[in-house]
């Protein structure tokens, strides 16, 4: 297949005339537009814009179906919600969560990645339990520990598919556990924590190379005494070592803020991340458990984000990727190429996942194609155009 007549998205650009050729779920070529034969399967894509599929690396649920589920159906579901908003690798996320309950979500995975849906499963991504309790936003508390590196064996031996796993660094044992994954292969992220500069600096030398979800449920510069000592935030700004995500939804974080991380940070070590639940998609007032019944906070759709029932705090987002990169560009003022860039490449590159994220020869022909708008017209995974 050859897409043509589309404003074509790529790192630090967007550049119109050129045709994109697909092969065997790959780009082949990227050429100027010419006439082409009767006997080329093409595309129009009528001006629209081409971008790189999106790339969640932390998710938790949409459409009314949460990972936390366990089951096939929930995760195949949840996914295809994604896919629609123009989401075609996911790496789905657990909550702090009875061991079962977690072994569920993997063999689901397992079950739903062999099937070869049309998106694609990067992996999955542990969100806890070994979470600061000063810090768990809205994972339940009882299930939270400090890390044991015999459960996090046991844990791991339980699946193959863990890529990354988000921890806060400043509990015991948790540089240990981060050197242990870096040498599985596994992204350490430092995540729900109270740490001190000093304690993240120190997490990125046994091998966290990320920050989940920048800002929320994180410490910033704070007094000790008289003085102040700077936090968690401040550690992400300035150890070049670090990449952050941050959800994009004009709700957890200030147009400021996000724009703010965006210019210190570079679009090429933000990732966008939706952060959202099983009730992503669903009407105001929806209440609803933030991880699987009676697990989890129990929480509710208030003004376009996930809130504790008491509105004490946030509880995670409701919200898409085609909607993180609008806000970007609408309401942070970021160009349209950086903010397709830390929705796709970005995150591609943060879980390894070096065959996604760009319009690049070689790389899999995954694509969305949006209008001036940023509204979803067509969504291609693997060259194949889906029916949404």
């Amino acid at each position: 297949m050859i897409i043509s007549n589309a404003k074509v998205i790529f790192p630090g650009e967007i550049r119109e005339g050129l045709s994109v050729v697909c092969e065997d779920g790959k780009i082949v070529d990227i050429l100027p537009t010419v006439q082409l034969g009767e006997n080329v399967a093409t595309l129009d894509a009528g001006g629209l814009y081409l971008s790189p599929g999106f790339v969640d690396i932390h998710v938790h649920g949409g459409g009314g179906y949460g990972f936390m589920d366990g089951t096939p159906e929930s995760i195949e579901k949840a996914s295809r919600f994604h896919l629609a908003h123009g989401t075609t690798s996911i790496v789905p996320t657990t909550l702090t969560s009875p061991d079962e309950e977690l072994y569920q979500v993997f063999d689901a995975f397992s079950q739903v990645r062999s099937s070869r849906p049309p998106f694609t499963l990067l992996g999955l991504h542990l969100e806890g339990p070994f979470l600061n309790p000063v810090k768990c936003g809205g994972q339940d508390p009882a299930y939270l520990s400090v890390p044991d590196l015999g459960r996090a064996r046991e844990i791991l031996s339980h699946s193959q598919d863990i890529i990354r796993w988000s921890i806060a660094p400043e509990l015991d044992n948790a540089l240990e556990l981060g050197k242990m994954l870096s040498r599985r292969g596994i992204v350490a992220s430092v995540a729900h924590t109270a740490a001190s500069f000093a304690q993240v600096e120190a997490a990125m030398f046994s091998g966290y190379s990320m920050m989940t979800h920048f800002y929320s449920a994180m410490s910033a510069c704070y007094k000790v005494g008289c003085f102040r000592v700077a936090g968690a935030v401040e550690a992400g700004y300035l150890l070049d070592g670090l990449s952050v995500e941050m959800i994009a939804d004009g709700k957890h974080l200030p147009k400021e803020i996000l724009r703010m991380v965006w210019k210190f940070k570079g679009a090429d070590r933000v990732a966008l991340c939706t952060d959202a639940l099983a009730p992503a998609g669903m009407p105001e007032g929806t209440v609803f458990y933030n991880g699987r019944p009676p697990h989890g906070a129990q929480s509710v759709i208030h003004d376009g984000v996930g809130m504790l029932l008491d509105h004490s705090a946030l509880a995670g987002s409701v919200a898409t990727a085609d909607h993180l990169v609008r806000v970007m560009v609408r309401q942070a003022g970021v160009p349209l190429y950086d903010a397709v860039e830390m929705m796709s490449l970005s995150p591609a590159k943060m879980v390894r996942a070096h065959s996604k994220g760009s319009i690049r020869i070689g790389k899999d022909a995954d694509f969305v194609l949006f209008d001036d708008d940023i509204r979803v017209h067509s969504v291609i995974t693997a060259g194949q155009i889906l029916s949404l």
